[in-house]
């Protein structure tokens, strides 16, 4: 299909408006969306530039200035603001020597900083109920440690009645 304002070049932009429940459409090459001003086409957005946005989200200029003495991996020679340019760290490594630094970072793009997974339908209760089993466990633990007995005991039962549901 020929653009409909230039009849020259072949329209790859699909343009739609719709006003007093009018509906005009037009087919437009690429040149003309950008002369008429409709359309603010761009180059197509890079991931890595997408992602460096959210690394660097919120630092002030203080944070931003590069360390004197930053330390680089040993293995593939990344430092920090490598990856802070590129979103992308160079080997397993990074993730040892950055990893208190990448922890906010992922925090804030999926939430956590642990990664829970998924589970076929059929077996998600199961996993459910070992995953609980496993935190009453870890909570009766801390309560002995703390020495809060009354909490222990009904840790205790909990999981004797987990346990018996099975």
């Amino acid at each position: 299909m020929l653009c409909q304002n230039c009849q020259k070049r072949v329209a790859n932009v699909h343009f739609t408006q719709i006003t007093n429940n009018k509906k005009t459409e037009m087919y437009l090459c690429e040149h003309c969306a950008r002369e008429k001003g409709q359309l603010g086409i761009g180059p197509p957005i890079n991931i890595s530039d997408f992602l460096s946005g959210f690394i660097n989200f919120g630092n002030g200029e203080a944070q931003m200035q590069q360390e004197p003495d930053e330390e680089c991996c040993e293995v593939c020679g990344m430092s920090f603001e490598d990856f802070r340019k590129t979103g992308k760290l160079g080997c397993s490594n990074c993730y040892r020597i950055y990893g208190e630094k990448l922890k906010p970072i992922l925090k804030r793009l999926h939430g956590s900083t642990e990664h829970t997974g998924k589970a076929p339908v059929r077996l998600s209760s199961k996993i459910s109920h070992t995953r609980e089993l496993d935190s009453l466990k870890a909570s009766l633990a801390k309560a002995v440690q703390d020495e809060e007995y009354e909490k222990a005991a009904e840790l205790r039962d909990k999981i004797k009645e987990l346990e018996s549901a099975k």
